[in-house]
């Protein structure tokens, strides 16, 4: 059967503005840290892959000694994993209070999706318990259990390495070139498009003047009929799908080789290539 692989942040709910973004400075703010990222600040940030990573681009040795941290490269990081710790705590709080709503049209294919037999994976460089939180936000707790869920500390390499993929992918004895992948950023198509999949890209806050050259429709979103009426607009469509004003599964279908036929024959054994285990654990959001 083919596959649905949605990304997590920026494309199940626009998370980096009003989730991440607050979680970092609230973060800061109570270890005491010098700084406070504005939202263009933030906008090059998100460029950096894994939240550990993020922080880390701060200590240079100006920042180690205004901040009075230590010296030693191994104190230092178990301080930026403490901080990362309670990042994360503040981050799936603001998940879990409802303030920030899933993208449109997210639910509604993938219960198109699932219906229809496609398997339904989200493959994201964050951390599993904030993927988590935005999946069940996204979904709901029944559609949410039907996902496989891939996070960032499966992987060494972040995206746009298309490490994350090719585990998801491998694990889930899928066919590369029957797997759709949703993603919101160049970094993210690039992952998806190393891993042999067909990419469509939903651009989000943070992404909407990237490149990106290669995926094979891009939206401002997957949108949604009324009641809660969202309107597409397509930026990008080199195969010709012509989408209306939302999207439907057979547009993302029409993204694959066989458009999507669910009598195609199963895995092809011509997936990507194993890679190494997995070293110390990677940075996540």
């Amino acid at each position: 059967m083919p596959a649905l692989v949605f990304d997590c942040d920026g494309v199940l709910a626009d998370t980096e503005r009003d989730g991440h973004l607050p979680a970092f400075n609230a973060t800061f703010e109570e270890f005491g840290l010098p700084v406070r990222w504005s939202d263009a600040e933030y906008a090059q940030k998100v460029k950096v892959g894994g939240g550990k990573e993020r922080m880390r681009t701060l200590l240079t040795p100006e920042f180690v000694a205004a901040a009075g941290l230590p010296a030693d490269p191994a104190a230092l990081e178990e301080q930026v994993a403490a901080w990362h710790r309670r990042k994360t705590e503040i981050y799936t709080g603001i998940i879990r209070s409802g303030d920030i709503p899933p993208r449109p049209g997210v639910r509604r294919v993938a219960e198109q999706a699932h219906a229809a037999g496609w398997t339904l994976a989200v493959a994201s460089t964050s951390a599993e318990v904030s993927v988590r939180s935005v999946l069940e936000l996204a979904m709901g707790p029944e559609l949410a259990t039907h996902f496989g869920v891939f996070a960032g500390d499966l992987v060494q390499r972040k995206k746009p390495a298309p490490d994350i993929y090719a585990v998801t992918v491998r694990r889930l004895d899928l066919d590369p070139a029957r797997v759709v992948a949703i993603e919101d950023s160049r970094n993210g198509m690039l992952s998806a498009l190393g891993a042999g999949l067909a990419c469509a890209v939903t651009t989000s806050a943070y992404t909407e003047e990237e490149d990106f050259t290669g995926a094979r429709l891009v939206v401002t979103s997957l949108g949604d009929p009324p009641p809660q009426e969202t309107v597409t607009s397509v930026l990008s469509d080199p195969l010709g799908v012509r989408p209306g004003p939302w999207m439907e599964l057979a547009d993302l279908a029409a993204l694959l080789p066989d458009g999507g036929d669910p009598t195609a024959s199963g895995p092809s054994g011509a997936g990507p290539p194993d890679l190494a285990p997995p070293g110390p654990p990677p940075p996540s959001h």
